[in-house]
């Protein structure tokens, strides 16, 4: 047993434990069939990615739960990887490349694959060194990559076993199209953004020359791929044009008049232009109507050269011709400022262009199919139950998935091509045509959807498609926490893989964290200057600080970082550390359960209730109340109440008491450890005869011997309070006065309190609150926690009351 520093520096402590547990291999989680699995598949962030708070968040929550079941004696495997993110890590090394005066155009694809993987070699990856700084106890030995060799295989296995399900299909549909990274995406790679445009209402002939309709548009550089009028079947105002022509300006055109339901009366004049190029509903509009499907805007985001006189120009000059047109000729109405949302590529925040494309596609109907059963009978559970309903609104609203993207970087699509058109599909390069035997073969150049490939992370980690001991032992899994703009993203397309590929859903719970908030409610953002480094909080507070401010704020699913809650736990681990300090300075070597007096029999009951507790909390994933309790249990009753009283019998050297009190502090280090890992390992390091380290100590069994004087301090404690807000002395005797003096030391405090109006003070806090519960309409109104609240503040009221003769 070594003597602790008198201060706690938990910079240095907790580095040298996270050191330590990893190198002394306390993660590794192997196949043991005697013991029983948990997992958690660790949500792999971007290869290229720093740790942002909400992964802080992220973590915090996950290894409080997996240490605990590493506690209690679970074969735990926290999985860490990464993956490989197409479009961001394809993107940086662009970037690279333009500043070297080069492109990934200039050295072609081999090339750039090879530029890619030696810029990962330099930068990529860092991320696992910053989880380490949170404590985060993943097995790292296991680190994955999706584009390991391995892992490439598993995603061509699954590409191939959809396509021969007649599930992938190749189709000329509306998709996103980001211009600056020349790809498409889906709609949840996207953010909107508020902007001010131009509403422009312009006037369309009619082809018989008896007047017009007027239309209001955003976007006039579109005009040219207008192939309709469309009008609400149900507006009075035109439904007598339904059937006839009108002419396009600029490009001089008659299109039909048409009737839709999807046409909004209420926005503009409530006639539409239907350009199926260019517009997701009216994509949808021209599907259903038949109609053409030209396109005026090109890959890069200008004109092209569909009308010669436009092509090359940018939209903004576009539409200052066309709109000039129509000024020249009396058919620009009006012009009104209007403000709207427009999406952009979440990555480089460029306009999204919607375009009609020839890409890859997902059927989703029956693959969804078996993922919502599983969510719909609660084989696998969101939490909070709101995210559940979420997770299945959004599953079957899901449509056909774009999973093809025009990047190189990523698993190149096993689709060959021979020079007659025909498909072959493999999972490796064949030699010849499936069709003809032809052994000219061109690959498709699109590479997969980043989330395609992330879908098999459960089970593509443990070594599927081949049937390995890991997979064996370790799927299906237990737990996920992620952020809820993932649960379309992975979450769902997790479930249905894992049902399709290995008839078992990938895990049982999912934990769906609060999204963290600046400080003044805006959300975290670099570019707005609203961003908090986590990397810096720990580096000013400490690991352990960070971890248990983070889950103090978790209550709720959109929260305001908070440093007071960072600021409580350093000040908590700094209370444990001093006490723990005092504690082992004072006792002796036996570490023992032998406790004869009160406040001893009174704090096994609380550390024993806290367990049971927590452990309901943690069941449940409240981990704000979990870690409150824990505040309250160290705080005041370990150190402010317990040690307190049972200092005299310490300093006098009773040889029961410092092995009680040495008992009592070993289980509440293990209580506090999933939450603070660090100063828990240092603390427990220090205790004498410690056969093995904290991180993998057993979890405290159940104990309730002791569970009679639980409320035993009730009336201590409430006298204390009395004393301190009124000075009024509450009449004690034996135990309860020892310990109230010993405590409260009321002989230091100069106190002249007024018992007559502490008693007035109380009768009316009786009275109050015996009106409210009086009312019926407040209890059977008011919330039951709200009620039994003010039931039980009458019955401490009238408890106080008594205590002091009144």
């Amino acid at each position: 047993m070594t003597e602790m520093e008198s201060l706690y520096r938990p910079q240095g402590v907790e580095e040298r434990w996270q050191r330590t547990w990893e190198e002394e291999g306390l993660y590794a989680a192997d196949p043991d069939p005697s013991r029983e699995p948990f997992v958690d598949a660790h949500p792999p962030p971007n290869v290229t990615g720093e740790l942002h708070m909400g992964h802080a968040l992220q973590l915090a929550l996950g290894d409080t739960i997996v240490r605990l079941k590493r506690m209690q004696g679970y074969n735990v495997l926290f999985q860490p990887g990464y993956d490989h993110a197409g479009i961001s890590t394809q993107n940086a090394v662009e970037k690279a490349l333009a500043a070297e005066g080069t492109s990934r155009q200039e050295l072609g694809r081999e090339a750039f694959e090879q530029r890619v993987w030696e810029w990962l070699r330099l930068y990529g990856g860092k991320i696992m060194t910053q989880f380490r700084r949170m404590g985060a106890s993943l097995d790292y030995r296991r680190e994955r990559f999706t584009m390991d060799e391995a892992y490439v295989r598993a995603v061509m296995r699954f590409f191939v076993h959809l396509y021969e399900k007649g599930w992938i299909y190749r189709d000329n549909r509306i998709i996103n199209w980001c211009p600056y990274h020349q790809t498409s995406l889906s709609d949840l790679e996207l953010v909107d953004a508020e902007v001010e445009d131009t509403l422009s209402t312009i006037r369309y002939p009619l082809a018989d020359g008896s007047g017009h309709v007027a239309i209001a548009t955003v976007r006039p550089a579109t005009i040219p791929a207008d192939v309709a009028v469309a009008v609400h079947p149900d507006d009075e105002r035109y439904r007598h044009l339904i059937g006839r022509e009108a002419i396009v300006p600029f490009v001089e055109r008659r299109v039909p008049i048409i009737a839709d339901e999807r046409v909004e009366p209420a926005f503009g004049t409530g006639a539409l232009k239907v350009t199926p190029g260019h517009d997701a509903t009216d994509f949808a509009i021209g599907r259903d109507h038949g109609l053409p499907e030209p396109a005026v805007i090109g890959p890069d985001g200008r004109m092209n050269d569909t009308v010669p006189e436009l092509a090359g120009l940018t939209q903004e000059e576009a539409a200052q011709r066309i709109l000039d047109w129509c000024r020249e000729r009396g058919l620009l109405a009006k012009q009104e400022r209007y403000r709207h949302a427009v999406p952009l590529c979440e990555r480089c925040e460029t306009r999204i262009e919607p375009l009609v494309s020839l890409q890859w596609w997902c059927r989703m109907d029956e693959l969804k199919r078996a993922a919502l059963a599983a969510l719909r009978e609660r084989r696998v559970v969101f939490h909070p139950e709101s995210q559940h309903r979420f997770a299945i609104a959004s599953l079957e609203e899901a449509p056909d998935w774009n999973i093809s993207r025009q990047i190189w970087w990523g698993h190149q699509l096993p689709i060959w091509y021979c020079p007659d058109g025909h498909v072959t599909c493999a999972e490796t390069e064949p030699d010849a045509c499936a069709e003809c035997g032809s052994s000219e073969l061109t690959r498709e150049t699109d590479v997969l959807d980043t989330w395609f490939s992330s879908a098999l992370w459960p089970f593509a980690t443990l070594g599927w498609p081949d049937e390995t001991e890991d997979l064996e032992a370790f799927y299906p899994g237990h737990l996920q926490t992620t952020a809820r703009e993932i649960i379309r993203l992975w979450e769902n397309r997790m479930i249905f893989a894992g049902l399709e590929l290995l008839g078992e859903v990938p895990f049982r719970d999912v934990i769906i964290h609060s999204t963290v908030l600046a400080p003044d409610g805006r959300r975290m953002s670099k570019s707005l200057g609203t961003g908090i480094d986590p990397l810096e909080v720990i580096e000013r507070y400490g690991a352990d600080a960070t971890r248990y401010g983070l889950l103090k704020i978790s209550s709720a699913q959109d929260v305001r970082f908070s440093y007071n809650a960072i600021e409580e736990g350093r000040r908590l681990a700094n209370k444990l550390w001093n006490a723990s300090r005092l504690l082992l300075q004072a006792a002796g070597a036996e570490v023992d359960l032998r406790p004869r007096e009160l406040e001893e029999r009174w704090i096994l009951a609380r550390i024993d209730a806290t367990r049971a507790e927590v452990e309901r909390l943690l069941g449940e994933y409240d981990f704000a109340h979990a870690v409150d309790a824990l505040y309250h249990l160290t705080f005041d009753d370990f150190c402010d109440w317990y040690l307190e009283a049972t200092k005299p019998r310490l300093y006098a050297k009773d040889a029961d008491a410092m092995a009680t009190a040495l008992a009592a502090l070993e289980r509440l280090l293990k209580l506090l450890h999933p939450v603070m890992p660090h100063v828990t390992e240092e603390i427990w390091s220090h205790l004498p005869d410690r056969e093995t380290r904290l991180i993998v100590a057993p979890w405290p069994e159940p104990d309730e011997r002791f569970a009679a004087d639980a409320d035993a301090l009730v009336r201590v404690q409430e006298a204390a309070e009395r004393f301190r807000r009124s000075g009024v002395l509450t009449p004690l005797a034996g135990d309860e006065k020892r310990i109230f003096e010993a405590v409260v030391r009321p002989d230091r405090v100069k106190a002249n309190g007024n018992v007559e109006a502490e008693r007035a003070r109380l009768r009316a806090e009786v009275e109050r609150a015996e009106r409210m519960l009086a009312n019926e309409r407040f209890v059977e109104k008011a919330p039951p926690e709200v009620v039994q609240a003010e039931r039980e503040k009458l019955e401490r009221y009238r408890r106080e009351l008594e205590a002091i003769g009144g």
